[in-house]
C-alpha cells in the first residue's frame, strides 16, 4: 500500500472549532441517513403560485388544476416537505462545510477523483457497469427460471428445499453480487410464501435469503462496492483478495445453514416438513408466460397482484410455476458477465501492483456489448411488446367496469324512470368490452404492424393514458419525459426495467460521503482514530485486531452511513495507522496488518444483516420490496432475528480468519504492496 508521506497526522488540527463542526457534521450526517425523515418548508402562497406559472408559461411542467383558487379560506402558505435521507444529507452537509470553509477545492479533489489508492470515480463507473450486466441478466428471468428449478428440485420436502435455496442463493451472489438476488429473490420469495397454505409467516425464508446474499457478496471483489473500495485502498488483487477471504465465508456458510435451521427458525410454521403449495389451474399451465418488463402485461394493476384475494394468489402461483425466459438475453448475459469476469481476474492477477489500468476499461465496453444487445431486441420485438402493452391495458379497464358495474348494480335497482320503471344495466361490462375490442379491432391489428410514427404514437396513447399524446393544450418538458419514459418502456423493456433498478443512489451518496471522510483526514479525526486503533492493537495483538476490526466494521455499518461509508472511513484509518508507524520507524507485522484488512472485509459485508436496514443500499431495497408485497419487516424485528444471525456469523467467520492468518502470515514487517 502506497501511503503519502505527505499525509497530515497532525492531531493538534481537532482543537479548531472548524474541526469541531466538521466532526459534529459527520456525526449528524450518518444519524440522518440512519433516519431518514422529511422536512416540512413553508414556502408563502403567492411565490409558489408565480413559480408555477412561470413554470407553466415555459412548458417546463404542464398545466396544473387550478381548482385550489376558488377554496374559500385558501392558506397564505403552501407547506412543501423535503427529503433528508441518504441523497440529501450527505451534499448538504457537503455544501455546508464548504461554506465555513471547513473544507476546500483538496478535499473535494480527493473525495471525488481520489487519494491514497481510493478513486472514487473508477469505483462508481466499475460497479454501475457490471451491475447493469447482472441486472439485465435478472431482467431476462433467468434468476426466477433457475429458482423455479430448485423448487422442483426440492419438491415438498421443506427443509430439503430450505436448503436447496440456502445453496443457489449463496452461489449465485458469490457470481453476479446480491443486488440481482435481492431484486428477483426477494419476490420470489414472497410469491412463494404467500402460495403456500402451510407457511405461516415468511420470516424464515427471507432472512435467510437476506444473509446469505451479503455474507456471498464477500467472496469478490466485484460483487460489492465495499470490497472494491477496500481493495483499491490496499492495492490487492482481485484473485488474492478471494483467496483470502473465502475460506472464512465457506465455513460460515456451512456452520450458518444448521444454525438457522435447528436454532433461530426451528418451528414447523416457519419451516414445514411437507410444503403445501396451491395447483396453478390446467389452463393456466399452458399460458405462455408473460414478460414482467412490459408494463400492464398481466392486464392487472401492482394492487390487484398484492392484494389477498384468490385471483391474486393465482397470479403469485402463476410467477413462480410459471416464470418467463428470454432465453437469448439470458445465455449472452451469462456469456458476458463470466468473460467480463474472467478477464478482470486474468488481467489484474498478471500485472505489477493489480491497478495498472482502471478496471472499468473491461466493464464498461463489456456492458455497452450487453446494452446494445437489449436496445437491438427491444427495437426487433417492439410491435409484439406494444400490442403486449396495449392489450393488458384493455384488460385492466375492463376490470375496473366490473367492478364499478358491480357497486353500482344495487342503486340501479332501486331507480325508475320517469314512467316508473325500475333502471337496469342492459350491457354486461363483458359484453361492453368486446363491443370496444369490436370496434378497435381494424386499429389494433394495424397497430400491431405499424407502418408510421403516427401509428406508433396512438398505440402509445392507448396504452398509457397520461402520455404526451392524451395530454390537453401544447406539450412541456414534463409531458415530453413522461411521455419518452412511455416510450422506452413499451419500445426497450429490458434497457428501461434494468435502467430503473440500477443504484443511482449510491452515487452521490458515495461520492459526498468519500468528501466527508476526506475532510476528517485533513481536519485530524482519522490520525487521532488511528493513534486509538494503533494502542488496541498494542494492547490485544492479532486476535485483538481482528476481533476489534470486525466489531467496529459489523456496528458502524448500521451507524455510520451504511457499510460503504464504513468501509471509506475504516480505510483512510488503517492507511493513517500505517502511517504512524513508518513516520515513528516502528513495524507492523504482515501478520497484524492482513489480518485487520480482511477482518474489516467480513465486517463490512457480514454488517449489512445486523441491526438496521441502512446498514446496505441491499437492506433498504430488500424492505422496500417486501413491503410491496405487503410484508412488513418492522425494525425492531429485523435487528431481533438478526442479531442471533450476525453473532455466530461473526465468530465463525473470524475464528476461522484467525486460523488462518496465523497458517499463511509471518511475523515480517509489512512494507507496503498488495497482498499475497
Amino acid at each position: 500500500m502506497a501511503t503519502s508521506d505527505t499525509t497530515n497526522l497532525d492531531t493538534n488540527e481537532i482543537k479548531n472549532w472548524r474541526s469541531i463542526v466538521t466532526l459534529i457534521v459527520f456525526v449528524v450526517t450518518n444519524i440522518i441517513v440512519l433516519f431518514p425523515f422529511y422536512l416540512p418548508v413553508c414556502v408563502p402562497k403567492s411565490f409558489y403560485d408565480a413559480t408555477i406559472r412561470a413554470l407553466t408559461t415555459l412548458r417546463i411542467i404542464s398545466k396544473r388544476d387550478r381548482s385550489f383558487h376558488h377554496e374559500p379560506n385558501p392558506s397564505r402558505w403552501v407547506r412543501l416537505r423535503f427529503h433528508m435521507g441518504m441523497v440529501t444529507a450527505p451534499l448538504i452537509a457537503d455544501l455546508f462545510l464548504l461554506a465555513i470553509l471547513a473544507i476546500g477545492r483538496q478535499e473535494v479533489h480527493d473525495g471525488t477523483v481520489g487519494a491514497e489508492n481510493i478513486n472514487p470515480i473508477d469505483i462508481m463507473v466499475f460497479f454501475l457497469t457490471l451491475a447493469y450486466i447482472a441486472i439485465s441478466i435478472d431482467a431476462s428471468g433467468l434468476i426466477r427460471w433457475l429458482a423455479f428449478k430448485v423448487l422442483q428440485l426440492g419438491g415438498e420436502h421443506g427443509r430439503r428445499l430450505f436448503v436447496y435455496l440456502y445453496l443457489f442463493f449463496f452461489g449465485l451472489t458469490c457470481f453476479v453480487g446480491n443486488d440481482p438476488i435481492v431484486l428477483s429473490g426477494t419476490s420470489f420469495l414472497a410469491y412463494f410464501c404467500r402460495v403456500s397454505s402451510n407457511i405461516k409467516h415468511p420470516r424464515a425464508w427471507i432472512h435467510m435469503q437476506f444473509a446469505v446474499a451479503n455474507i456471498g457478496s464477500a467472496v469478490l471483489v466485484s460483487s460489492n462496492p465495499t470490497n472494491l473500495v477496500l481493495a483499491g485502498a490496499f492495492e490487492i488483487k482481485f484473485l488474492h483478495y478471494t483467496a483470502n477471504v473465502i475460506v472464512p465465508v465457506i465455513a460460515t456458510a456451512i456452520v450458518l445453514l444448521p444454525f438457522l435451521l435447528y436454532i433461530v427458525f426451528p418451528y414447523e410454521s416457519l419451516i414445514p416438513s411437507k410444503i403445501e403449495l396451491h395447483q396453478l389451474p390446467e389452463e393456466a399451465k399452458h399460458k405462455p408466460p408473460v414478460n414482467p418488463n412490459i408494463p400492464n402485461a398481466r392486464g392487472t394493476t401492482e394492487e390487484e397482484e398484492n392484494d389477498d384475494s384468490e385471483h391474486a394468489q393465482q397470479l403469485s402461483l402463476e410467477e413462480i410455476m410459471n416464470p418467463f425466459l428470454d432465453k437469448g438475453g439470458a445465455w449472452f448475459g451469462a456469456v458476458i458477465m463470466a468473460a467480463t469476469l474472467v478477464t478482470i481476474l486474468a488481467i489484474n492477477a498478471s500485472s505489477q501492483s493489480g491497478h495498472e489500468h482502471p478496471i472499468f476499461w473491461i466493464t464498461l465496453p463489456a456492458a455497452f456489448i450487453m446494452f446494445c444487445w437489449d436496445l437491438t431486441f427491444g427495437w426487433l420485438n417492439r410491435h409484439a411488446t406494444r400490442k403486449l402493452a396495449r392489450e393488458g391495458k384493455e384488460q385492466i379497464e375492463l376490470s375496473k367496469m366490473r367492478r364499478a358495474s358491480v357497486t353500482a348494480a344495487p342503486e340501479l335497482e332501486r331507480s325508475f324512470d320517469a314512467n316508473g320503471e325500475p333502471l337496469s344495466l342492459t350491457k354486461s361490462p363483458e359484453k361492453i368490452g368486446q363491443e370496444k375490442r369490436a370496434s378497435d379491432s381494424g386499429a389494433a391489428s394495424a397497430s400491431s404492424t405499424p407502418q408510421n410514427k403516427g401509428d406508433d404514437k396512438e398505440a402509445i396513447a392507448q396504452t398509457f393514458p397520461d402520455s404526451v399524446e392524451n395530454q390537453p393544450g401544447p406539450a412541456s418538458l414534463q409531458s415530453l419525459i413522461v411521455g419518452a419514459y412511455h416510450w422506452c418502456q413499451v419500445t426497450f423493456p429490458t434497457v428501461t426495467t434494468v435502467a430503473t433498478h440500477l443504484p443511482w443512489k449510491l452515487v452521490p451518496f458515495a461520492f459526498c460521503m468519500f468528501v466527508l471522510v476526506q475532510a476528517l483526514v485533513t481536519k485530524g479525526w482519522v490520525p487521532v482514530f488511528a493513534h486509538g486503533w494503533d494502542h488496541w492493537v498494542n494492547k490485544t495483538g492479532t486476535v485483538g485486531a481482528i476481533g476489534g476490526m470486525g466489531f467496529l466494521a459489523t456496528i458502524l455499518s448500521n451507524f455510520a452511513g451504511t457499510n460503504i461509508g464504513t468501509t471509506i472511513l475504516l480505510c483512510r484509518v488503517v492507511q493513517a495507522w500505517v502511517q504512524i508507524h513508518r513516520n515513528n520507524g516502528t513495524i507492523i507485522t504482515q501478520r497484524t496488518f492482513w489480518a485487520t484488512v480482511y477482518s474489516m472485509a467480513i465486517g463490512v459485508n457480514y454488517g449489512a444483516f445486523s441491526t438496521a436496514f441502512s446498514a446496505s443500499l441491499a437492506g433498504l431495497l430488500w424492505r422496500d420490496i417486501l413491503a410491496r408485497k405487503h410484508i412488513r419487516v418492522r425494525s425492531l424485528d429485523f435487528a431481533r432475528v438478526n442479531l442471533p444471525i450476525i453473532a455466530a456469523t461473526m465468530v465463525v467467520g473470524l475464528s476461522v480468519l484467525i486460523g488462518e492468518v496465523y497458517i499463511v502470515r509471518d511475523q515480517t514487517p509489512y512494507v507496503g504492496g498488495g497482498s499475497t
